[in-house]
């Protein structure tokens, strides 16, 4: 959650931010407003407890000169019971303030470019050159059928629409690709990880999923239990409510899961094929670093992204997304597009963020920062969304015919 500190310092300019980012003045003003209630009920409190610790002190000279106390202990009873009734106001008002905060999203880093949406976007730039194709090249889901990898209508008998069932050649991709992202990410530096498929409230409060998209999420019947949306969850609240020796920082790891998201806010959109799908598999890098090594550990998960397309001979670019089309929790975030020769357009296969100390705060994790516990940073990036990168493969490796080339790099992990 954003720093309530500094926001009470510096409400105007964590204002001016938020806007940029298409927070609702509204919703500031209200957040304003409870501040201001907070910051009265904490005055109010500190005066009677000054005035208490006055008493306190008349009451022991009264007594020592031998002064009838009756009425200054009436006096200090009653104002006890004033404490008391402020104390839990400002208990309350800070619970409101904290409750709202919670549905406020991270500040954007100052370099971020202004922009309303995805057309604002900044280009970084393009890496590998789109193949030239001898024919029109057909969509990933004309491939998929004619090829029998994928079957759409299956997914739909088992499940609902926005399901599919892979076979064959393209079952035994998808598993090679999770292998070779999960290696490549391991030589790198990240630590590969297993975790479970389920959280708790607690796990999605953390990582700013709750309580804001509560509505894209699968929820257990009659528990506080809910199916993962990224491995970003899991992995981050490893470290939940912890406080870290600053030699375990930084900690950078990699894991595989199935991702489930209702897709709720996305109806319409790419309704054929496998890139929105409500179960889809992911590799996940996560890094949780010191505040002064995060833009490094930033540059690092980009370029590992990167690196893992072009071993693949993917074609891509590199966006930095404007303030207007940043997620909720991030501070900064550069999306990684993949060409897709059938769409004849780029595509986000990768976004990496780096959330500064957001997600921190409400997770509680930090780590010993001298005679002081300071919040980590922390960093999530997809490396990869595995149906997306069989989608590129498809679409960038067809022939004339129809069939598609293995790439080479993947050659060792198919038997």
């Amino acid at each position: 959650m954003i720093d309530l500190k500094l926001l009470q310092k510096d409400f105007g300019g964590v204002s001016a931010k938020l806007t940029r980012k298409g927070v609702d003045v509204k919703l500031l003003d209200d957040l304003k407003k409870k501040n201001e209630e907070l910051k009265v009920a904490k005055v109010d409190y500190e005066t009677l407890q000054a005035a208490q610790n006055a008493m306190s002190k008349e009451f022991g000279i009264y007594k020592k000169e031998g002064k009838d106390v009756s009425e200054l202990k009436a006096k200090v009873d009653a104002n006890k019971i004033n404490i008391a009734d402020a104390l839990e106001i400002q208990r309350v008002k800070q619970e409101e303030l904290e409750t709202l905060a919670m549905s406020i999203p991270n500040v954007p880093d100052d370099d971020v470019p202004d922009g309303a949406d995805e057309n604002d976007n900044v280009e970084i730039k393009k890496v590998l050159s789109p193949r030239e194709f001898a024919f029109t090249p057909k969509e990933h889901w004309e491939l998929a059928e004619q090829n029998g990898w994928i079957d759409f209508e299956r997914g739909v008998k088992l499940a609902t629409s926005r399901f599919s069932v892979s076979f064959g050649m393209g079952a035994k991709l998808e598993r090679a690709l999770i292998n070779f992202m999960l290696n490549f990410n391991s030589k790198r530096g990240f630590e590969e990880v297993s975790v479970p498929s389920l959280v708790n409230r607690a796990a999605l409060e953390g990582t700013g999923q709750l309580p804001k998209f509560e509505d894209d999420l699968y929820k257990i019947q009659d528990q506080e239990l809910f199916l993962i949306p990224t491995a970003e969850v899991p992995v981050t609240n490893l470290y939940q409510d912890e406080i870290l020796a600053p030699n375990m920082l930084p900690i950078k790891m990699t894991a595989y899961t199935s991702c489930f998201r209702k897709e709720a806010g996305a109806a319409g959109r790419d309704t054929r094929g496998m890139i929105r799908q409500h179960q889809f598999h992911k590799v996940e890098l996560v890094s949780i670093t010191k505040p002064e090594d995060s833009d490094k550990i930033f540059d690092e998960m980009v370029s590992c992204a990167s690196d893992l397309l072009s071993a693949l001979e993917l074609p891509h670019r590199l966006v930095t997304l404007c303030s207007g089309d940043l997620g909720f929790g991030a501070a900064k975030t550069v999306d990684l597009e993949v060409w897709l020769p059938g769409q004849n357009s780029y595509r986000e296969i990768s976004s990496v963020s780096n959330t500064r100390e957001f997600q921190a705060r409400r997770a509680k994790i930090r780590y010993k920062d001298g005679d002081k516990n300071s919040f980590v940073h922390t960093l999530n990036g997809s490396s990869l969304a595995v149906g997306r990168t069989l989608v590129a493969i498809m679409e960038n490796f067809q022939n004339g015919d129809g069939s598609i080339t293995i790439p080479k790099v993947l050659e060792p992990y198919i038997s």
